[in-house]
């Protein structure tokens, strides 16, 4: 199987963790020796309730039965899609209350950028640095990263990076600006939370020059800060709202959310001024509007500051320099990178999964399900010990 992996799977590294899966469950992963893996990952901030949590197989199982794809989106009423996006407006503060599903977070920004443009008539966009969207033309056009960008150039002109959390760039957002495009919380450069202020002063400067501002909660979004998405932290209501991930329950989704009166630019101007086949997908919908209900009914999301702290708690070590983050979107920020992928590849032969960051070298990536129990964080965060004693 791993020959065939190699040699038939296109790659992204030239060392892939290379495990081969026989099934999940709860808060743990299975090889295919039955070997148990504790998962610290959550496919990297996508498996909000774990694997295999009953309200979303079910929800999935019963919309099989009913249909799969039965037309392009926006054309025919599925419920599935319908009540979940009736929910997230119901659970989000005036005027988000429409919104655009996808496929993935990447064709969500896409989305976001286009109505940014076409609600303002501008072409100048602000991102920052070691920012990142995703991997499509325009998501990688507004990645702050050159290293990982420069081989696809030219990308989308007029282009402009501030540095998060430097207030002094805020100068840079002006008239010519269409959008400012920023992580709630920057997750690739190594979960950086906004400070003094720094979404309400971003806020304040778009309403000033009459630019748009699009949060990107594709990680933090669906109740992994303490709040349904990180903004509600920060005192700053975006324009656009971009998530994904999370929202899925494991399945693949993106979502953008606006007013009802940006969003109704994309009906003319051009007609189908953003289209796709699949996205809004019945099964898909099925799956996010389970998770998305079992979210907001149950404690999860208050429980996620109190493992917070639990982790916080029991992660004291000379080797961790600091912890970052919020919630279950935490980052060990280990001396070097050595440090780190040592740390990471050693859990994942204790049966732990830890993971890296994208453009942060020497951090350590914790972002559990939201269903993990106590006990799992504490055996979890015994394991990291003792590879740090050992290291």
């Amino acid at each position: 199987m791993k020959q065939d992996f190699l040699k038939h799977q296109a790659q992204t590294s030239p060392h892939p963790l290379a495990m081969e899966i026989s099934h999940a469950k709860g808060s743990y992963i299975y090889d295919k020796n039955n070997k148990a893996y504790l998962d610290f990952v959550a496919g990297v901030s996508a498996c909000t309730l774990g694997h295999g949590h009953p309200k979303v197989v079910n929800a999935i199982k019963k919309q099989l039965d009913s249909y799969l794809h039965v037309m392009v989106y926006g054309e025919y009423i599925q419920e599935p899609a319908v009540e979940l996006t009736k929910l997230l407006a119901l659970h989000l503060p005036y005027p988000l209350e429409k919104t655009y599903l996808t496929n993935s977070g990447t064709e969500a920004i896409e989305g976001a950028l286009k109505l940014a443009k076409r609600a303002t008539g501008r072409s100048e966009i602000i991102s920052a640095n070691k920012a990142y969207h995703g991997n499509t033309m325009g998501s990688m056009s507004v990645m702050g990263f050159e290293e990982r960008k420069q081989a696809f150039r030219p990308l989308l002109p007029n282009i402009k990076f501030i540095t998060f959390n430097k207030e002094l760039d805020l100068e840079l957002i002006t008239t010519k600006t269409a959008c400012v495009i920023l992580e709630t919380i920057q997750g690739g450069a190594g979960f950086i939370e906004p400070k003094n202020n720094y979404l309400e002063k971003v806020r304040a400067q778009c309403d000033k020059v009459g630019a748009l501002l699009i949060l990107d909660e594709i990680q933090p979004g669906v109740g992994r800060t303490g709040k349904l998405f990180g903004f509600e932290n920060y005192n700053c209501v975006p324009d656009i709202l971009v998530s994904g991930k999370g929202l899925g329950g494991g399945m693949p989704i993106g979502a953008f959310t606006s007013s009802s009166k940006l969003m109704d630019l994309l009906q003319n101007t051009p007609k189908l001024g953003h289209i796709t086949t699949f996205g809004g997908h019945p099964v898909i919908a099925a799956s996010a509007l389970a998770t998305l209900q079992e979210v907001t009914e149950s404690n999860l999301i208050a429980n996620t500051l109190v493992k917070e702290e639990l982790i916080r708690k029991h992660l004291v070590h000379p080797l961790i320099k600091e912890i970052r983050g919020k919630g279950l979107m935490l980052a060990l920020i280990m001396p070097s990178s050595n440090i780190a992928n040592q740390l990471i590849l050693k859990a994942q032969d204790h049966g732990l999964i830890l993971f890296w960051l994208l453009f942060e070298p020497k951090a350590v990536r914790i972002t559990p399900p939201l269903t993990i129990s106590n006990q799992e964080i504490i055996s979890g965060c015994s394991i990291i010990i003792n590879i740090l004693d050992h290291i």
